[in-house]
């Protein structure tokens, strides 16, 4: 079993802690919060466990082998430096850093000391996501033209971090999964309308580029009256639509398209034929996707597999957010991404 310990029991330690405890490689034997409170009322849900505010007290344990950090992003660099530097291998909650120089200096320290470091991208894991991407590959959609996204409600707002870093980490990594690409340029547009003092964007419109011309549309906002969770995939062949609020039906693949007639003379011959056909609804897994998640930490810790997720995945999605925040600086402006080899 991998000793291991779990900094932060705000808004998702709570779940990672949960779905850890569940693992049956794992012996959860520390969470730690600095809030006494939360503390308390977390642990009486595992008393076996030791509960502490001085999160040194992991690390300075020999027997820990991995530590997990869910605290807030500003955090990150910090303590996940500071537990690499302990010899533990490393979960970060997303983003990964505040910035991408601070994530490849958390890249180069992991793999100096030779641990393994992952990020809690979740959507990478979960069951109608490998549902989607299944079908991609099989050529079911077709060629991909276009996504639409939407990631919407009303709160929670942030202190440290505007809505393109709180809320589009899962869409960019989703995507990135997906397309097995990286986005060649994003532009944004962004504004401020609750916390106008603390100048932080709660409203953001981002617009991706993936190579093969394929557009991708994130509307991210902490104030609308609807939890939404939404992305349709225009396809050549067939369109899928993913909801992930949705409790049952998940995903709905539509049978609709447009074709040109392939041969016409001219242009009062031209003709498109639209398609419409069944809406098929595929069954999914109905595991966890934090349970999948933290079982694939403790499979990577184990070597039993590559991460899905990885410190250089996590890197190319901060580098995502930081040309969507240029851009919003530049009115929108089309940013260029270059991304390390």
């Amino acid at each position: 079993m991998i000793k291991t310990g779990v900094i932060g029991c705000g808004y998702w330690g709570p779940n990672l802690i949960r779905n850890l405890n569940a693992q049956a490689e794992c012996d959860l034997a520390y969470i730690s919060d600095l809030a006494e409170d939360r503390l308390r009322q977390v642990g009486l849900l595992y008393p076996g466990t030791t509960k502490t505010a001085d999160y040194q007290d992991i690390l300075r344990d020999p027997e820990v082998e991995a530590v997990v950090v869910a605290t807030p992003m500003s955090t990150h660099f910090k303590l996940g430096m500071e537990v690499l530097a302990a010899g533990k291998h490393l979960f970060l909650e997303k983003p990964m850093a505040t910035t991408s120089d601070d994530c490849r200096a958390l890249n180069a320290e992991a793999e100096r000391r030779n641990l393994k470091l992952m990020v809690g991208h979740t959507f990478v894991y979960a069951p109608a996501v490998r549902k989607i991407k299944e079908l991609m590959d099989s050529g079911e959609l077709g060629d991909i033209y276009y996504v639409n996204m939407s990631r919407v409600n009303l709160g929670i707002f942030q202190k440290d971090a505007n809505v393109v870093w709180d809320l589009v980490p899962h869409d960019v990594a989703m995507l990135n999964f997906l397309f097995d690409a990286d986005p060649i340029s994003v532009s944004a547009i962004g504004h401020c309308y609750v916390q106008r003092d603390l100048d932080i964007e709660d409203v953001a419109f981002v617009t991706l580029e993936y190579p093969g011309g394929r557009l991708a549309h994130i509307h991210a906002s902490w104030l609308d009256p609807n939890k939404i969770r939404n992305c349709t995939f225009v396809g050549s062949k067939k369109m899928l639509v993913y909801d992930d609020v949705s409790p049952a039906e998940k995903i709905r693949v539509y049978d609709k398209g447009v074709d040109v007639q392939p041969h016409y003379e001219g242009f009062g011959e031209f003709q498109l034929l639209y398609r419409s056909g069944d809406v098929f609804i595929p069954r999914l897994d109905t595991v966890e996707p934090l349970k999948a998640e933290t079982g694939h930490f403790l499979d990577l810790i184990n070597g039993e597999t590559a991460a899905l997720s990885s410190g250089g995945h996590g890197l190319n999605v901060v580098q995502v957010l930081e040309g969507a925040c240029q851009s919003m600086k530049e009115e929108g402006r089309r940013i260029t991404l270059e991304f390390d080899a």
